[in-house]
């Protein structure tokens, strides 16, 4: 397929029980990831539109992880808990079903990987196979069997909350409540090189950039490069959708989230370092990205050793 600290709560660590380490030790990634790519593969072939589920995976990778809450280690990625509600209600993980589902037949093949950690992993090799970096990735989240742990609110991060000002404070208190400081935050979105947004799902129409299944950091270079003006209008009709800025070709578009990164200076200055030095946006993400994957999970990228082989 070529498409172009975590917190580790000792609670969490002496729950990892002796069956989940000798299931992990069973999972084979490579082959797993095989099957992954076969399935990209195949999906992009049907749809015959030059889309793919690479940054759907991207997203569901994403929002597994983006609940999570440093100051009591709640949310992250262990529990898969996205399979149940409230999180499968949340108005942020519109569609994802879709992603969970096509991912059933590889759970099945791979009954010993966890419903967190393949979710999580899909997001890998969505980004890796698409010419992006290599994430630090281990094994060992453990799931769930209902939502009961899930807080009622949906904690991800909107894409629009009235003006710049506000939403800007948004996804600054969403990034930091993770953990995360503005330069990883940058770095963060600019995942938003793949796929794309769509009406039936988000509300939001369109790609962020010309190669939606490529990883590269474009992104960076068409928001500073491009001029965004409002959407008003949609295949010759009034837009009705939520507020976003298009490009003058009206076939790329940008959230208010994102036009907020080069409304604030200091956000701006990491999507002026991104857009001129790939190798150094590529660097960051893969550290950011992975350390997003480990939040809330009883292993990091760093500490790979279950808790029995510490003595």
């Amino acid at each position: 397929m070529r498409m172009a600290p975590a917190a580790m709560a000792g609670a969490s660590l002496y729950s990892y029980s002796i069956q989940d380490v000798h299931a992990k030790e069973a999972v084979d990634l490579d082959k797993v990831r095989a099957s992954i790519v076969n399935l990209v593969d195949t999906n992009a072939e049907k749809r015959g539109d030059g889309t793919s589920l690479a940054g759907t995976f991207i997203r569901l990778s994403w929002h597994a992880c983006g609940t999570y809450d440093k100051k009591d280690g709640s949310g992250g990625s262990n529990g898969a808990r996205m399979r149940f509600k409230p999180e499968a209600s949340y108005g942020n993980n519109a569609g994802l079903d879709m992603a969970r589902s096509v991912l059933e037949p590889i759970k099945k093949e791979f009954p010993d990987m966890s419903y967190a950690d393949l979710y999580t992993y899909a997001g890998v090799v969505a980004v890796e196979e698409a010419g992006g970096p290599k994430i630090p990735f281990t094994l060992g989240r453990v799931d769930e069997v209902d939502g009961s742990n899930s807080d009622p609110n949906d904690r991800l991060p909107n894409a629009h909350m009235g003006s710049f000002k506000n939403v800007t404070e948004h996804i600054r208190a969403v990034f930091s409540r993770m953990g995360f400081t503005d330069q990883e935050m940058v770095a963060l979105l600019g995942a938003h090189a793949m796929g794309r947004c769509h009406t039936q799902r988000s509300g939001f129409w369109g790609p962020w950039t010309n190669a939606e299944t490529t990883f590269s950091n474009e992104y960076f270079r068409l928001l500073l490069e491009e001029r965004w003006s409002p959407k008003t209008t949609h295949k010759g009709k009034p837009w009705t959708g939520p507020d976003q800025f298009e490009d003058s070709t009206g076939k790329l578009m940008m959230l208010q989230s994102d036009m907020a990164l080069i409304a604030d200076p200091a956000l701006k200055k990491w999507v002026e370092i991104y857009a001129k030095d790939e190798d150094r946006f590529f660097k960051d993400f893969a550290t950011a990205f992975s350390k997003l994957l480990h939040l809330g999970a009883p292993v990091s990228p760093t500490i790979t050793k279950p808790w029995y082989q510490f003595w």
